[in-house]
């Protein structure tokens, strides 16, 4: 994946936390977005359908436990810091990197 979209291999700690919107992941797509890790995260928030800015839109989740939720997305985990997909279930799929989601908030 990271050789097809130009990314640097950046391998995620399993050990780490993600954002993650549980609830949402049934809908399509599912979209994941790669900030720079801090505070104990890999920098990964990952939901599905709309975004929300509920405060209780994410949940927070061990990166060993991606699988168990959300297997589909799996392969994308490795692009480095500043990458988006959009996957969905008909087989659509869109990464690219964004520079803003390295600058700080």
């Amino acid at each position: 994946m990271c050789q097809q979209y130009s990314s640097d291999v950046v391998l995620p700690d399993p050990h780490l936390k993600i954002g993650i919107a549980i609830d949402s992941l049934s809908n399509m797509p599912i979209t994941g977005v790669r900030c720079t890790p801090e505070n104990g995260t890999d920098g990964w928030y990952i939901w599905g359908g709309d975004h929300s800015s509920e405060t209780e839109f994410y949940q927070p989740l061990h990166l060993s436990h991606i699988g168990e939720f959300a297997p589909q997305v799996v392969p994308y985990l490795a692009l480095a810091p500043g990458f988006k997909f959009i996957i969905d279930n008909d087989g659509y799929e869109d990464v690219w990197f964004d520079p803003s989601l390295l600058e700080p908030s």
